[in-house]
């Protein structure tokens, strides 16, 4: 499965009731195995970790093994990547990156979401195999949102799009601006609500997390030192 912002496939092997560490890892690497593509770079967060099958399929000829930190986009090109158990920041980097094609261990439940609705990967649970659509409840929660907030959301989005690191602090500065000079068109938004737009939107992991954290904090009654940005 692919989409316009990942044009190879991408697949996340994801842990659920009766299954096992051990067969989530091995689900990867065999959806890996099934891919066209260059050699194989397996991502681990450290040197030290716990999955047997990667452990066996790490020694095999032309597959390299990088630590989270160690890989760059450059690292992804031309190759098939085996991510395993990455953070969000390790996420997040998955944005732009050219590759033969991605799998993905989750580790934490939920904790590549972004890359879910917006890589609408093949899922791999220990009973099924799941081609990811379109999230219905990402549809219901943003056709609540009221007009000027969406295309705030979506002008913040498309700039967003133009930067390889993602948002820029300005159009941070310009929302925080935003939220306190005009706090009637932001009283009845919720957090939810925000999230699901971004998502919607394939914005990155780090810029959804920006995003709704403002707010949360706006809602809160944190105050904002404020600039001239402002949207309208």
């Amino acid at each position: 499965m692919s989409s316009e912002s990942f044009p190879y496939p991408v697949a996340i092997s994801r842990l659920s009731d009766g299954d096992s560490r051990d067969a989530q890892d091995l689900r990867a690497i065999r959806w890996l195995l099934q891919q066209t593509g260059g050699p194989i770079i397996v991502i681990t967060p450290s040197r030290n970790f716990d999955s047997e099958s990667i452990e066996l399929l790490i020694p095999t000829a032309g597959t390299t093994h990088l630590i989270g930190r160690e890989s760059s986009s450059r690292s992804f090109a031309g190759r098939r990547v085996l991510h395993f158990r990455p953070d969000r920041e390790c996420i997040d980097a998955l944005w732009g990156v050219t590759a033969d094609a991605i799998a993905v261990v989750e580790f934490a439940p939920n904790e590549a979401i972004e890359l879910i609705n917006t890589a609408r990967p093949t899922r791999l649970f220990h009973d099924r195999t799941v081609e990811t659509s379109a999230d219905e409840s990402l549809e219901l929660l943003t056709e609540i949102l009221p007009d000027d907030v969406s295309e705030i959301f979506e002008f913040i989005a498309k700039q967003a799009a133009g930067y390889s690191p993602g948002m820029k602090w300005n159009e941070e500065a310009r929302r925080n601006a935003d939220m306190m000079k005009y706090p009637d068109r932001w009283k009845d938004v919720t957090v939810e609500q925000v999230r699901a737009k971004c998502q919607q939107l394939k914005m990155r992991p780090k810029d959804v997390d920006t995003v709704t954290d403002l707010l949360k904090r706006r809602k809160q009654g944190r105050r904002f030192n404020v600039t001239s940005y402002r949207f309208s």
